[in-house]
């Protein structure tokens, strides 16, 4: 985590305004889904985004797809065991700029308690301020994992050859946050 500065500005996520979504293959088509339950606080250096940093955490339970038997095994042990790891957290630890608008956001992802470093491609969209006068500012993200990698590895056989879900998880966050008061 990077340390702050005079010039840094502290947000927390705005869930209204926000979205953590993803998809994945099942069967021949893209199931999609998102979790409805998060916060995050974003310590933006405007002067130097680079020393930045974010922390944030999705509540696993909170999944949705829109289809609530689904739902209800994707909340089991098969798959987010959300009564023993009912978090999704991820921490940053550097930040490192790729342009003026993008930057590549190192971090531990922590997921079923296997916790993995990545690096988030992040696009930065500027700050604003509301009709309420409050300060905002927006990121977006996408990375595929290998939802393996987190210990989600249920699946099913198919007759034909291959298996029900596919490996990997296409993540989508939309992120808007409000300056802290």
């Amino acid at each position: 985590m990077t340390t702050a500065t005079a010039t840094t500005t502290t947000y927390q996520m705005d869930l209204a305004h926000s979205e953590a979504a993803f998809q994945v293959r099942h069967l021949l088509t893209k199931v999609r889904g998102t979790f409805e339950d998060f916060a995050g606080t974003i310590a933006f250096d405007a002067a130097e985004p680079e020393r930045s940093s974010v922390q944030f955490t999705i509540q696993a339970a909170s999944i949705h797809t829109n289809q609530p038997d689904r739902d209800a095994h994707l909340r089991s042990a098969d798959f987010f065991s959300v009564e023993e790891y009912p978090t999704l957290t991820f921490v940053s630890e550097s930040i490192a700029r790729r342009s003026d608008e993008a930057f590549d956001v190192t971090g531990t992802l922590t997921i079923r308690g296997v916790a993995k470093a990545i690096v988030l491609p992040v696009t930065f969209l500027g700050t604003a301020k509301d009709p309420w006068g409050n300060e905002r500012l927006a990121f977006d993200a996408e990375i595929t994992l290998n939802r393996k990698d987190f210990g989600l590895t249920w699946n099913a056989a198919l007759e034909t050859g291959g298996f029900l879900v596919g490996d990997e998880v296409k993540v989508s966050l939309q992120v808007q946050a409000l300056a802290a008061k």
